[in-house]
């Protein structure tokens, strides 16, 4: 008879956030594509998109830091972390899209621009995570 061997857990945590970054990304191309039309360039579309996801992440992380002081000695890396925080969230919000389109509005000699993208998206990307960090605490 042959033993079954589950696999190692770094493969369970990997097809974790393969399954929530697939619907991120996917969201993140429609609300940036439906956005293009609207917005004078398309990385506010790209802006809108990493500070929503940068305060639902807080949020959730919020949430889950509750969960686990109401449950001492549970392990940090739960699957629902793993699925919403690390994958959907991950992809949902893109840093390496951020910058390419830094970079393009630098090229173009837009500074104001460049200045402004590149301010907003850190300043209120760090002010949208604390908020929904606070908010998710504030649930306990």
């Amino acid at each position: 008879m042959s033993e079954v061997v589950a696999p190692a857990p770094f493969y369970w945590e990997a097809i974790l956030v393969a399954l929530g970054a697939v619907p991120g990304a996917w969201l993140r191309l429609r609300v940036v594509n439906h956005f293009e039309p609207v917005v004078p360039h398309k990385h506010w579309g790209t802006f809108f998109v990493n500070v929503s996801a940068a305060f639902f992440l807080g949020l959730f992380s919020g949430l889950h830091t509750l969960q686990l002081k109401a449950c001492s000695g549970v392990d940090g890396t739960a699957p629902l972390m793993l699925i919403v925080g690390v994958g959907f969230f991950g992809s949902l919000s893109t840093f390496s899209t951020f910058v390419v389109e830094l970079l393009n509005t630098l090229q173009s000699r837009q500074f104001l621009q460049f200045v402004g993208l590149m301010v907003f998206s850190l300043v209120i990307g760090l002010l949208a995570a604390a908020a929904g960090y606070q908010l998710g605490l504030s649930h306990g």
